[in-house]
Order: structure tokens, then sequence, then C-alpha cells
């Protein structure tokens, strides 16, 4: 019996350490991304000539939209603030020479998709980033002193735009058996998270969406996955000091384009895949 034993711990002990082996090595691709999986230069422009980003008048949104036109693509900025959404399709224009094109959308109305869907006939879309998002309380705070319903259905409404947003250039990925769509979470929506209980539960919806997309149109060539950062110094964030897990929102968006085909949900950034 005495030795039975000895070999079942031997036998766990030996499958727990080949485990960890595995996870070390699959992590390594963190570590080494152009290395472990290196993206040719022409890998983005080959999906389509056109990125479409939401959410692109500030933040992460705007960073996406700088990130892909400097790797070869035109880039079509959808906000709700024209100002702001100008100013900065103004930038990218003139800092990488690529075509931009703004579409002003307020995500609150459902009068909007006619509008979107007719200003991207004629594109070859290659690349969706759904960005579009709002954190209604910045400090953690119990269900019942958070936000009124009214405000806080906010979340549900940009994950209805989310859906409405893939469901239009999906149709076209699908036809030409390929391209890219990035979900924007939140880690905080990959765990239960209290005092962030509407945010986070909105998040989770994005993940589990994103998840069962992929294992839908995986075969037909698409990439969809779902980006969950922890920590990104941004106007929602109200501009958190960068450090070793804040990381500025350029910085962020250029590393995790180099994840996109690490599968179907990626933390964005070596530091953050560490937590």
């Amino acid at each position: 019996m005495e030795a039975f034993q000895h070999q079942l711990l031997t036998l766990l002990g030996g499958l727990i350490c080949f485990y960890t082996l595995v996870k070390c090595i699959r992590f390594m691709k963190y570590v080494f991304p152009h290395i472990w999986s290196a993206l040719p230069q022409t890998f983005f422009r080959s999906l389509g000539e056109w990125a479409v980003v939401t959410g692109a008048g500030d933040g992460l949104g705007k960073a996406y939209s700088f990130e892909l036109a400097k790797r070869g693509l035109n880039v079509v900025m959808i906000s709700r603030t024209l100002e702001k959404l100008q100013r900065a399709a103004s930038e990218v224009e003139q800092t990488t020479g690529q075509k931009v094109k703004v579409i002003q959308a307020d995500f609150t109305k459902n009068s909007i998709y006619e509008n979107i869907e007719k200003n991207l006939q004629g594109l070859d879309i290659g690349v969706l980033v759904n960005n579009v998002g709002m954190l209604h309380n910045p400090l953690p705070c119990r269900f019942l002193n958070g936000p009124d319903i009214d405000e806080g259905k906010m979340d549900i409404i940009f994950n209805v735009f989310v859906l409405q947003m893939t469901k239009i250039i999906l149709k076209q990925m699908e036809s030409r058996q390929k391209g890219l769509i990035l979900n924007l979470s939140s880690a905080l929506g990959t765990f239960p998270c209290p005092l962030y209980t509407m945010y986070s539960a909105s998040k989770a919806f994005i993940s589990t969406f994103s998840k069962a997309l992929q294992a839908e149109y995986k075969a037909k060539g698409i990439i969809i996955q779902v980006v969950a950062p922890y920590g990104v110094s941004t106007p929602m964030t109200m501009y958190q000091k960068p450090g070793l897990i804040t990381k500025k929102a350029e910085e962020f968006v250029s590393e995790s384009l180099d994840y996109v085909t690490f599968g179907d949900e990626v933390f964005g950034c070596l530091a953050h895949e560490m937590l």
C-alpha cells in the first residue's frame, strides 16, 4: 500500500511539473512574440485596405487608429464628438500619410447603423476594433450607491453597438474568408468584480460573445479576439500615471497588435499577462 501511494504521488508530481512546464513554454510567446509567432510586415494590409475603429476620438481608440495606420491600413474613425474626432483624424492622416475617413455616431441612438453601413459601402475592410465603452463609476462603490439604472444601462447600449458593428462588417469578412475583429473588454470582466458590478458584468458579455463568435467563424479564416487589459492611462481612467502595470495607450496598443494570433482572449501586454 505504501509503495502504491509513493508511485501515485510520484505520478501526480510528474503531471504537475509537466503541466507547469507546458504553461511556462506557452507563456514564452508573450515574452518573445517576434520569435514565437512573428507577423509579416504585410499581415494587416493582407486582410484588407481599411480598418474601422470605434471610440476613436481619444484613448485606446485613437491609439489603435494611429498604430493600424502605421502598419499600412487606411482608417475609418467612428466616435460621438465630431470636433475631437476630426482633430484626431487629422493627426493620424498627417503623421502616417494614410487615408482617414470619419463617421460621427451617437451610440445611444438606434438610427445610426443605416448611416454607418452606407458610409462603409465599397471599402475593403480587413480590421474592426470595437473599442467603445464607458466607466460610470471610476471609484469603486456598491451597486445601490452607483449610478441610476438609466445611466448604468449605457454599458448595455454599448454592448448592442458592438453587436451591430460586428454584424455589419463580419458579413463582408465572411465573403472574403479573412478579417480581424478585436473587441476591447477589461480584465475586470474575466472574473466577478464586486464594487464594479455593472462594468464587470458588461465586459464579461463582450468576452463570452467574442469567444463564441470565434468558435463559429475561425474555420472561415476570420480572427476574433477579446482584448482584456488591466490598467491603461486613458481619459476613461482619468489618465492614471503610467508605470509597470498601468500602460500608456500607445505602448499597450503596439504590443497588443503583436498578439492577434495568440488565441481568442489576451490581456494585451506582457505585464498584464503576468497578472
